[in-house]
C-alpha cells in the first residue's frame, strides 16, 4: 500500500512537484483595437499587432512573445548553468529568429535560437552549456506538445 505523506512532512522536492502539477492561470482581456492585456501572477503586459495589419503596434505580437518565451527560457537555463559553474553571466545573450509558414494554418514554421556565452565561459564547457540551454522547459514543451483545449466560457 502506498504511503501518503502529510503536507507538513513533504520534502521541498515533493512540494515543488505538486506546485508544478497545479494549473497556472493567465488572464487576457481586450484593451482597444487589436491590443490585449495579459495578467500573469500580478504582472501585466500587452500584446498588439503591427500597424500594417490593423493594430497600433503598441506592444509585441503574441507570436513574438511565443518566440521570446523560448529565448528567455533558454537564457534562464544558460544563466543557471553559468551560476552553478561560477561563471559571470555578464555578456550572455540569446537571439531567436522565427519564420512564419507560407501555407495554412497560420503558424511559426521555423525557430532558430543562437546562444552567445559570456567571455568567461571556458571553451571546454561550451558543449555542456549548450546542452543545458537546449533543454529548457519551453524547448521541451515544443518537442513534447501539450494537449490543448479551446472552449467557450461564461
Amino acid at each position: 500500500m502506498p504511503r501518503t505523506t502529510p503536507a507538513s512532512d513533504a520534502t521541498a522536492s515533493e512540494k515543488a512537484t505538486a506546485r508544478a502539477a497545479d494549473p497556472q492561470l493567465i488572464d487576457v482581456s481586450h484593451v482597444a483595437g487589436d491590443a490585449y492585456a495579459v495578467e500573469v501572477r500580478g504582472h501585466r503586459l500587452l500584446v498588439d499587432q503591427p500597424v500594417e495589419i490593423g493594430g497600433d503596434d503598441n506592444a509585441p505580437t503574441p507570436t513574438e512573445l511565443f518566440a521570446a518565451s523560448l529565448a528567455t527560457c533558454v537564457a534562464f537555463y544558460a544563466g543557471r548553468y553559468l551560476a552553478r559553474h561560477g561563471v559571470d553571466r555578464t555578456g550572455l545573450r540569446v537571439r531567436t529568429e522565427f519564420t512564419m509558414a507560407t501555407d495554412r494554418p497560420a503558424r511559426v514554421s521555423e525557430l532558430r535560437v543562437t546562444v552567445c556565452p559570456p567571455p568567461g565561459l571556458p571553451e571546454e564547457r561550451h558543449a555542456a552549456f549548450l546542452a543545458v540551454a537546449s533543454h529548457c522547459t519551453v524547448h521541451n514543451t515544443l518537442h513534447h506538445p501539450p494537449e490543448i483545449a479551446v472552449e467557450l466560457g461564461k
